[in-house]
């Protein structure tokens, strides 16, 4: 198969990630070239004879053809003086970005460019990020054409939460460019009727809005809910509380921004419930975590006979390879229809890979289902 080769509004910890992602998978090459990998089924079923492998962290080993390593950066856009104007391994690791080194990363001749800053830093975000003097690239048309010089297969939004005003920028520049786009963020473009037509019109896929992360407070606390209701508990109320140290965090704590991630993972959570119960959501910022996330849920109900049950989950996570597990499938999934000459919002691979979408699944099960029909051709959207 072709490169697919993407363009990343940016550089933080999630495309730390995504960049250390696709060269320590060159090392599974070999076990992806000799065996069946997989990821077991949701329902057990379906393993067919041969050899099976699951590869760490790779809901597909290989997504309509395509593997990780095939995602390719071309071009990289940020705002903070520590990353503008290097190149891209080098600005992956420069602060505040704090997330794990698990892969070395080679010199990838991407310089990364000035972006227009717009709403994307906030006083209160000003405490970490340092905003470059260099001149911005504030015209929607030549960041366009950055992309379109590159071959941009895709555009990756990996901006600060509630950057709407940066993440409208790059959107169009993306539908001009013809190039995919994935959102990371829980800024409305998959979710909006006017980009969502725009998109459709122009060809273009849309995956998004807010990563899901591969197992994180959103899948669990819906799973758990799931369950409660499937076994005939009646829940009463329910909370999900999430700590953790990077930048986002730190940017969520301001109510301001932070009210949009709340409302995704409310959305998120909320399309499972058969009826309405009390749920809150919340973050806290704790310095010392860097990219650790610990995230709590506890989940009150009545059991048989009126008998009162609560359940505690909690899970610790490193944030944002979290999130890179989600991403590569992102972006595959655009490179697939683009392929195919698909435009709009891929509704499945939304339903599963994001937390706010234009279609909800009432299980994860059911979502990764549909994406998996919609990868094999079955569907279209």
């Amino acid at each position: 198969m072709s490169e697919i080769k993407v363009a990343i509004a940016g550089v933080g910890n999630c495309t730390n990630s995504l960049v250390q992602g696709r060269f320590y998978y060159e090392d599974k090459e070999q076990t992806l070239k000799n065996k069946t990998t997989f990821p077991p089924s949701l329902d057990g079923r379906g393993r067919g004879e041969g050899e099976r492998e699951i590869i760490p962290g790779l809901m597909h080993p290989v997504l309509g053809g395509y593997k990780v390593t095939d995602i390719v950066p071309v071009v990289a856009f940020d705002v903070d003086k520590r990353k503008v104007g290097k190149d891209l391994s080098e600005a992956i690791w420069a602060s505040p970005n704090c997330t794990k080194k698990f892969s070395e990363v080679p010199h990838l001749g991407v310089k990364v460019l000035m972006g227009p800053v717009l709403d994307g830093v906030t006083e209160h975000l000003k405490r970490y990020v340092e905003v470059s003097s260099e001149k911005e690239i504030d015209n929607v048309d030549k960041v366009a054409q950055i992309l379109k010089d590159n071959r941009a297969d895709a555009l990756v939004i990996n901006l600060p939460t509630a950057s709407e005003k940066a993440a409208w920028f790059y959107a169009e520049a993306a539908f001009k460019a013809k190039a995919g786009i994935v959102n990371g963020i829980p800024v409305l473009i998959a979710n909006d009727k006017v980009f969502a037509k725009k998109a459709e019109k122009n060809k273009v896929p849309i995956v998004g809005d807010d990563y899901k992360s591969q197992l994180g407070g959103t899948i669990l606390d819906r799973d758990l809910l799931n369950l409660c209701i499937q076994r005939g508990i009646k829940i009463t109320k329910s909370y999900q509380l999430n700590y953790g140290g990077n930048t986002d965090f730190w940017n969520l704590t301001d109510y301001s921004r932070g009210k949009t991630k709340h409302a995704s993972k409310k959305r998120g959570v909320d399309s499972v419930m058969t009826y309405p119960a009390p749920f809150s959501v919340n973050v806290s910022h704790l310095e010392v975590l860097n990219d650790d996330k610990i995230c709590r849920i506890e989940i009150w109900g009545e059991n048989f006979g009126g008998t009162p049950i609560k359940l505690e989950a909690k899970l610790h996570v490193v944030d944002s390879p979290n999130s890179a597990g989600v991403m590569v499938d992102a972006i595959r999934c655009c490179k697939l229809a683009l392929d195919r000459g698909i435009g709009g919002v891929l509704e499945s691979a939304s339903s599963y890979l994001m937390k706010s979408t234009p279609k909800q699944y009432s299980s994860e099960e059911r979502a990764r289902k549909a994406m998996d029909e919609w990868i094999k051709g079955k569907r279209g959207e």
